[in-house]
């Protein structure tokens, strides 16, 4: 039954994938979209519907999560063999990405919130599949850090309601005082799923769930949705950007140095994800949406192939992630290695792979621009840290370095390096494919001829610096783990997690301990809670020795009334 339901989906999301592939390239040729409008209820003028737009943007980008879930699929059904629950996996995929296709298609905001509400949901439950403290950890950190995005969503929707209308793309929002209140929600959405500073702590985190959730994660679901969406939202740009534009240059500088410092496999996949996300969200504020949705479509299919050799050596290695008890898997993996290193080196830029196609045109677009000596230094040496990390991750793990382990299960499954064909061949031709469809005629770039090779320089230095950084003692001075501030301040994602994460959970569980013991067990519940229980208590117990002691008390107001008359 598992077989015939993981192959059954496999082939619908192929189907549908080169279906709606095939479709975009025909959008793209004839310059066509198709809007499907569904009117759900009409409250106060302003109409609540389903909105689909369909265009050459959006059937490639569903086409290329249809290509990359299937192959997760058939992926996933070697993977998760072993797992009791492989069906609830398999409905939970699927259910991501139906959620990830309706956000994609909606040019409406309430309709986006589904998409994105769902994207949310089911990433936790898949980030907290395995059950155990650290996977739990991950899910809630990952859930509340994206509760923050929703609830920009949702100050959008309610600012959008003042219009009668919640298409974001009919409306010139530069003639309103709140446009630029309006941007500010919309990036601080997208700056929580995409994972940019300061939310950029979730995203390592997340590498708790299962190998090939990680490959749809990073490859073309849950952190694409906040680039995707500014890509969407890009005709809000009409205003200062430079802040945003120095944040998503800083993410993609400090990822790139956490990665260098990184010996999980997973984690230095996961932040070279991050890394090439800032690379996107840069490209971006620089007015260049087109060239990071085409970076954005290069760049899913080589991460999806990364995470998924990962995954097949991690299984190899006995489930360890520990790149340091690697070494001579290309003796052992063959196949699986040559994968590996095409999307490495995919995405450090080597040259006629894909992502040098995207890596190259942004950085020739921000040499064509005039910004400052500080941000172009982080850029071009982001560039370099990325062909560092991958560099030492292929020398750890591939080349003759041999580590510790010695009980390891060198074993190729068939079903995964099936899978593995796909996206190879992918990530060797797509750039160069799409920059063909999406630039039919070519930007005009003068450089120099420095200036032309200056990427090409970064990146052997970047990979020298990697090799070198492999080599790496205990007793270096400065960059050894002697010297423990700078690696750990540098590994640590500048100690982000800390802020983000343990400094926030820590100082409000104690501060919450505080109130309590104020609050709830002393004065304050006797003054608050208890207010009008001892009011009347006090009523009571006034009436009971009033009637207690009628003759009395009678007495005693006939004595004061006669004094009071007296003295008048």
């Amino acid at each position: 039954m598992y077989l015939n339901m993981y192959m059954l989906w496999f082939i619908i999301f192929f189907i549908s994938g080169l279906i709606l592939y095939l479709m975009g390239m025909l959008f793209i040729l004839y310059s066509y979209s198709v809007l499907i409008d569904w009117e759900i209820i009409n409250l106060n003028s302003c109409s609540l519907s389903m909105t689909f737009l369909f265009d050459w943007m959006s059937l490639f980008f569903i086409g290329s999560v249809m290509f990359i879930s299937c192959m997760v699929i058939f992926y996933s059904f070697s993977y998760m063999s072993g797992d009791k629950y492989k069906f609830r996996f398999l409905f939970l995929v699927i259910m991501f990405v139906i959620s990830m296709c309706m956000m994609i298609i909606s040019p409406n905001l309430v309709s986006i919130l589904l998409g994105w509400d769902g994207l949310g949901l089911v990433s936790y439950c898949l980030v907290i599949y395995f059950h155990n403290c650290k996977s739990y950890n991950a899910g809630m950190l990952t859930i509340l850090t994206n509760r923050i995005g929703d609830v920009a969503i949702l100050l959008s929707i309610g600012y959008m309601y003042n219009l009668g209308s919640w298409y974001f793309m009919f409306y010139n929002y530069n003639l309103y005082s709140w446009g630029f209140i309006y941007m500010c929600l919309i990036i601080l959405a997208s700056f929580t799923k995409s994972a940019q500073i300061p939310f950029s702590s979730w995203l390592p985190a997340a590498m708790a769930a299962p190998t090939p959730v990680s490959a749809l994660v990073h490859s073309s679901t849950l952190v694409t949705a906040g680039v995707y969406l500014l890509i969407r939202f890009n005709s809000l740009f009409n205003f200062n950007m430079n802040l945003f534009l120095m944040v998503s240059v800083l993410t993609m500088f400090m990822s790139g140095l956490g990665a260098n410092y990184e010996y999980d496999m997973k984690k230095i996949i996961a932040l070279s994800t991050l890394s090439q996300l800032g690379l996107m969200m840069s490209i971006l504020f620089m007015g260049y949406s087109d060239v990071a949705f085409f970076h954005l479509l290069t760049h899913a299919f080589f991460k999806a192939l990364l995470f998924l050799c990962s995954g097949l050596i991690i299984h190899c290695m006995n489930d360890t992630q520990d790149i340091r008890y690697m070494g001579g898997l290309i003796n052992n993996l063959p196949y699986t290695s040559v994968c590996f290193s095409i999307s490495n080196l995919s995405l450090c830029g080597l040259p006629f792979l894909s992502g040098f196609y995207s890596k190259d045109l942004i950085l020739e677009l921000m040499n064509m621009n005039m910004y400052n000596l500080y941000l172009y230094l982080l850029f071009y040496i982001s560039i370099g840290l990325t062909a560092s990390y991958s560099l030492r991750l292929i020398y750890y793990s591939m080349i003759n370095y041999i580590g510790l382990l010695s009980y390891n299960n060198y074993y190729e499954d068939y079903k995964m390096m099936n899978s593995l064909i796909f996206l190879t061949f992918m990530s060797v031709i797509k750039g160069g494919l799409l920059s063909w469809m999406i630039f039919p005629i070519p930007n005009m770039i003068l450089l120099p001829l420095y200036l032309k090779c200056l990427a090409l320089f970064f990146m052997v230095l970047g990979g020298f610096v990697g090799y070198y950084m492999s080599l790496m003692k205990y007793s270096n001075l400065i960059f050894g783990l002697n010297f423990n501030f700078i690696s750990e301040f540098l590994g640590s994602m500048w100690f982000m997690p800390s802020f983000s994460t343990y400094m926030l959970y820590s100082f409000s569980l104690s501060t919450s301990l505080n109130y309590v013991s104020i609050l709830d067990y002393s004065w304050g519940e006797y003054m608050m809670s208890n207010l009008l229980i001892n009011y009347n208590l006090l009523l009571s117990s006034v009436n009971f020795i009033v009637q207690l002691n009628s003759i009395k008390v009678f007495f005693l107001i006939f004595m004061l009334y006669s004094l009071f008359f007296f003295f008048i």
